[in-house]
């Protein structure tokens, strides 16, 4: 085994274990918000592991273009649908636990519908 195959089989065990780590947090973590975060920084760090282990298992140029494509659009669509949930939970009603201390969307759904009203 080569240098180049330890470090793709350590990345990929490495983006396994993230996986593995997000999954925990979704059953352990105190409420929506903090199990939402979990899970799309777990999802994100995960896939770009596993991905640089496949490129490093597998290189080549056309390997890199590719893997480089699936990994920008993954982190895109990770954090924009992360937050698109996470605001839709909040507009429903979904309360965070007692240990939250800053609620950003109160100011700007309250302006918001201070607007809508006029």
């Amino acid at each position: 085994m080569s240098v180049l195959d330890v470090a793709a089989v350590a990345c990929m065990i490495a983006g396994a274990l993230v996986f593995l780590v997000g999954a925990i947090g979704l059953l352990r973590l105190r409420d929506f918000y903090a199990r939402l975060s979990g899970v799309t920084v777990a999802g994100a760090l995960g896939t770009a592991l596993l991905l640089l282990g496949l490129l490093l298992h597998l290189p080549s140029w056309e390997n890199a273009a590719k893997i480089g494509l699936a990994l920008l659009i993954q982190l895109a669509t990770a954090a924009v649908g992360g937050n698109a949930i996470a605001r839709a939970g909040y507009l429903t009603g979904v309360k965070p636990s007692e240990a939250t201390k800053f609620d950003d969307l109160a100011e700007t759904t309250s302006d918001t519908e201070g607007d809508s009203a006029r």
